[in-house]
Formats: C-alpha cells, structure tokens, sequence
C-alpha cells in the first residue's frame, strides 16, 4: 500500500469494509474488489506501466487488502507474505550480521525457532529479555542494538508488555527498531503504532482471518525505509 485514500478518523467497521476497496479505483466500478488473477499487466511501454508489471511483486487484489489492514493498523504501508512466519523472517532482513537483537523471552515457539535456527547462524545476535521487567530492557540494550521484538500478549502463555513503556525506553536510548507482533490482540483491540512501535507483525492466519481458511502474514509501518525494503522482499528477493 503506497497511497490508500482511506482516513485513519474513520471508525474500525468502516475501515474494515471500505479502506482499500474505494469502486472507482476500477474501471467497472465494482463494489466488491475483483480477484485478479494475472500474472502479468498490460505495459504503455516496455519498463513503462501502470502501476502492475509482475503479480510476484504485487497485484490489485493484494494492494487492496493491504491499504485496508494498514488502515486498521493506523500505518501508512502495509506488505502481506504467505505466512505469519515469514512476515516475520522478513522483518529479521532488515539486520546485517553483527547486529543484535533484544527480544522477549516468552514467545510464540515458531518465533523463537526462527530467530535461534535461521536469524543468529546469520551472525546477528539474540538476547531473550523479561521485557515485562523494564530494567531488564533498559539494561540489556547495546550500541548495536537495531530490533526490539515484542509479542503481547504472548502466544501461549499470555504474558503481557508494556509497549509504550518499552518504546520510550528504547527511543532514549538506541536507534532501534521496535516490533510487535500483534497477532493475539489483532488491530481491533491494539494498535502498537499508536503506543511508539515502529512495525507491527500479524499472522492473519488467526484473529484477522477468523474463519480457519487462510494462511497469510502481514506487516504494518509508517517508515518509509523500513516499507521500501520489505515491498523489495516480498518480491521475492529475500
């Protein structure tokens, strides 16, 4: 999502049904947002097109859904992946070796899996943090510190972060990123970005989805740079 048309002054049940989904963004001026289905788009010129060239690096379908999810997430962009995890992956892309990062201790298992099997053989460093303890956050950020990586509540055990107490630690003290993976709360009930977060994760799989039939990720940001390279990932360069 690069320019949605949608107002963050809208109430959620109008943004869920509306943001993204404006008829006259289609030349049928269809009320509910045709599945394109092509893998290719129509160019005036070679290297010269309309705003779709290859549905691997996006599609009117998926610009639609994700201008309304950041809607609902008070973001500026959103980029859907294929899973929650590789949302997720995606998001660790943003490091390069010798970096670190501060996450919480008690996570989803296939988040800690991920960071101890895929992110640090990559030579980026994982602490895992009581960040319900903000001392404990406070104490174990270093120079190279570039993501704090929150989830809360917590998948299965619930525990819950303080997410705007932990951003104003780390925005004093670092130029860190801070993530949140909002999965359980969903963006009906909390809204990280508004509470300091940078990114905000979902596996939309779950709550988002609601109905057991889709298995979909998604990230949400208002930083240019940070959307720049994840619509660059999602393209399949990662």
């Amino acid at each position: 999502m690069d320019k949605g048309e949608h107002s963050h002054k809208l109430h959620f049940d109008t943004n869920a049904i509306h943001a993204g989904q404006d008829p006259r963004r289609w030349t049928s001026r269809d009320i509910t947002p045709p599945i394109s289905l092509s893998t290719t788009f129509l160019q005036k010129s070679p290297a010269d097109h309309y705003g779709y060239e290859y549905s691997r690096i996006g599609n009117p379908t998926r610009t639609c859904l994700e201008e309304c999810l950041a809607a609902l997430e008070y973001a500026k962009y959103g980029v859907c992946f294929s899973s929650g995890m590789a949302a997720i992956h995606n998001v660790t892309h943003l490091l390069d070796s010798g970096d670190h990062i501060l996450s919480f201790d008690c996570l989803y298992g296939g988040t800690d899996e991920l960071f101890r099997t895929c992110v640090m053989p990559r030579g980026i460093d994982v602490s895992f943090v009581d960040c319900t303890d903000l001392k404990e956050v406070e104490a174990n950020i270093r120079p190279n510190t570039k993501l704090v990586w929150i989830e809360t509540p917590s998948n299965p055990l619930m525990k819950v972060v303080d997410i705007q107490a932990v951003s104003d630690i780390v925005k004093k003290t670092s130029n860190a990123l801070v993530a949140v993976d909002n999965t359980f709360m969903s963006a009906y009930f909390q809204n990280p970005l508004l509470l300091g977060a940078d990114i905000v994760v979902h596996s939309l799989t779950k709550y988002m989805n609601g109905h057991s039939d889709v298995v979909m990720g998604a990230v949400c940001t208002n930083n240019t740079e940070v959307y720049d390279r994840l619509r660059f990932f999602q393209g399949g360069k990662v």
